[in-house]
């Protein structure tokens, strides 16, 4: 998955290093592109090509040509300016008129069964104005299916903004690799279904130039969670201690543990308000259960200082969060587990909340505080980031990677930033973009579900950011199984609990 400098990286590298001129990595793109057409869609059709004057409309014509070569009837409207034609654009429209292929400039297409969308590329910077934007909106008005040449016209290659307008289409055929714009939403839903198609480029220039910056979920069979040697026991699987769940809001440490059990954490230990005891003893009687009394007032008393303190040193990893509250007793709890040794830690829900309303506290992960830094993960859903950075979410929403990498940089944490398409950075780390899971996921008790499996991973010796990856990857292939098992309408937290147990695994080693 790259950006768009990068992929004008790989186009510059495959030219100047390995001698691959533009022009032939040109016809490689439209004879894959055009494949993808006939496969889909047979050769007893009629194809309209939209064409701009870079070279995303120099690839449409291209395809055209090689359309009418197979007996496909082609017409090819010109939107961009003639005048203004990179020069392998304007050397595939001389060659497309010498073999008389019907060229016009009407910004209407013309009837037909497919629509090519050629008219702008991964270069896009500024809003889709003018003949440009009637001619995106009568593609979208049209009644033929929509094929659209790398990305879709009007979407930000980077962001998946929507410039203005944007072609909504059927089909994108992504050249070499997949853009950022169409993983992220609102892009995501304007590219329809994403076809790779290789068009040359020697995969060694991504790889060696490092300009993966982004990578994407592949099929399940990728998942990689914890080994389990056979002479285990309930220690060696690792220990959680999950501090959660005010008086009123027992049912979050619950979805917290049970998904920590479920992820294959040996024991989990919860420290809860008293009110959540029976409730707990109840449903998850495989816990160990601490109480404290929540009285909304700051402090604890000695006895529970005692078995907090006992606590933190039984468990391999602590997490923090889910329906705490953001009372001084849970801001004493947070500021005595920050205090305490260094043991990993996930921060979620309302100890990210208390985090943004305490600056001083936040300040704590700031980068050169501590050289021998603990191990953290921080959960916070889109409205707990605007919170944390003081940024509107709707400018988060602008450039999220940006967003990521900057907090990052900032504080010496791993981020999972919960949205529609899930964020999990780390300085020097590749930043991950998950692209598994469905609507029905946004659902209360959802986040503690994904908070549990987090920590039940670091309790098996994962560092943060693999178990931030593969804690996520791993909630969302749940939660794709819960829709298959129903429907996405239907989906509660509880079924992306119970469908846990059927992910197919491949035991990874632990470091």
């Amino acid at each position: 998955m790259l950006n768009a400098s990068e992929m004008r990286k790989c186009d510059e590298t495959a030219s100047t290093f390995y001698g691959i001129a533009p022009i032939v990595l040109m016809e490689r793109a439209a004879l894959e592109t055009a494949r993808v057409i006939t496969g889909r869609y047979g050769r007893d059709i009629s194809v309209c090509v939209m064409a701009g004057s870079g070279n995303n409309g120099g690839d449409g014509i291209a395809i055209a040509r090689i359309l009418h070569e197979e007996g496909v009837r082609v017409q090819i409207h010109l939107i961009g300016d003639e005048g203004r034609l990179t020069p392998e654009t304007r050397g595939q429209l001389e060659t497309a008129k010498r073999l008389g292929l019907p060229v016009c400039h009407e910004i209407q297409p013309a009837a037909c069964d497919v629509i090519v969308d050629a008219i702008f590329g991964i270069g896009l910077t500024r809003a889709v104005e003018g003949r440009f934007r009637q001619a995106v909106e009568a593609v979208n008005a049209a009644a033929a299916q929509v094929v659209a040449v790398d990305i879709p016209s009007g979407i930000h290659s980077d962001t998946g903004g929507v410039m203005g307008c944007a072609v909504r289409a059927d089909v994108t055929a992504a050249y070499a690799y997949r853009k950022l714009g169409t993983l992220l939403y609102p892009g995501a839903s304007y590219a329809g279904e994403l076809i790779c198609v290789p068009i040359g480029i020697p995969g060694e220039i991504a790889a060696s130039e490092h300009m993966g910056a982004v990578t994407f979920t592949a099929p399940e069979t990728d998942l990689r969670l914890p080994g389990r040697h056979p002479a285990g026991n309930k220690g060696t699987f690792g220990k959680v201690l999950l501090i959660a769940g005010a008086a009123a809001m027992g049912g979050a440490c619950q979805m917290a543990a049970f998904a920590a059990f479920r992820i294959g954490a040996g024991m989990v230990r919860v420290f809860t308000a008293e009110e959540n005891r029976e409730s707990l003893l109840v449903r998850l009687p495989e816990a160990l259960i601490d109480t404290y009394r929540d009285d909304g007032l700051y402090g604890l008393s000695d006895a529970e200082e005692a078995s907090l303190a006992a606590a933190m040193a039984w468990a391999d990893v602590i997490a923090i969060g889910p329906g705490l509250s953001v009372s001084d007793k849970a801001r004493s709890l947070l500021e005595t587990v920050l205090g305490a040794e260094a043991k990993p830690l996930v921060l979620d829900a309302d100890a990210l909340n208390l985090l943004a309303g305490n600056g001083e506290l936040l300040e704590t992960f700031a980068r050169g505080q501590d050289a021998d830094a603990r191990d953290v993960v921080m959960t916070p859903h889109l409205g707990e980031f605007s919170r944390l950075t003081a940024c509107p979410a709707a400018r988060i929403k602008e450039d999220l990677i940006a967003a990521c990498r900057a907090f990052t940089g900032k504080y010496r944490v791993t981020l999972v930033c919960k949205d529609a398409r899930t964020v999990v950075a780390k300085q020097g780390r590749t930043v991950y973009i998950n692209s598994c899971g469905n609507e029905g996921m946004a659902t209360a008790g959802s986040g503690d579900v994904l908070t549990g499996i987090i920590a039940g991973l670091m309790a098996q010796k994962q560092a943060g950011y693999d178990a931030a990856v593969t804690g996520v990857y791993a909630h969302a292939l749940a939660g794709d199984i819960a829709k298959e098992a129903s429907a996405s309408y239907y989906i509660m937290a509880q079924d992306i609990l119970h469908s846990l147990q059927y992910l197919k695994r491949n035991e990874a080693e632990n470091v």
